[in-house]
């Protein structure tokens, strides 16, 4: 390999591990969120309403011990989006990035301090 092969492959190299180190901390915040409602917002759809309270909280309760992620469901390993069987309702919950005032996307999803996270729990055909 010659010397600007080498730099190139140090340089991709750095880029993967700031990726992935960015991926992880996307990962911590999201599931943080899903598992213990902290650091973003949680809302339901009128449909997840209807079903009454018993219902949300069972549904609440399966969305914090979900743990399905795979190459499907979370291709980029964010931990942002799940699929589950609540009785006879397909049930899906989505976490979305915005800027604090919640206008436009988030600049920097993996920064608190810029993002306003907005978890969303649907019947599948709300979707």
């Amino acid at each position: 390999m010659s010397g600007s092969e080498q730099e190139s492959y140090a340089q991709r190299q750095a880029r993967n591990s700031e990726l992935e180190q960015r991926r992880r901390r996307i990962r911590e915040l999201n599931d943080l969120l899903r598992v213990q409602h902290v650091g973003g917002r949680i809302n339901i759809t009128s449909g997840i309403d209807a079903l009454g309270p018993d219902s949300i909280l069972g549904i609440v309760q399966l969305m914090r011990s979900f743990d399905s992620f795979s190459e499907d469901n979370d291709p980029h390993q964010e931990h942002d989006f799940g699929a589950l069987e609540y009785g006879q309702h397909r049930i899906f919950w989505k976490i979305d990035y915005y800027d604090k005032k919640l206008e436009f996307g988030s600049p920097d999803a993996a920064d608190p301090a810029v993002t306003a996270r907005v978890l969303t729990i649907m019947l599948a055909e709300e979707y």
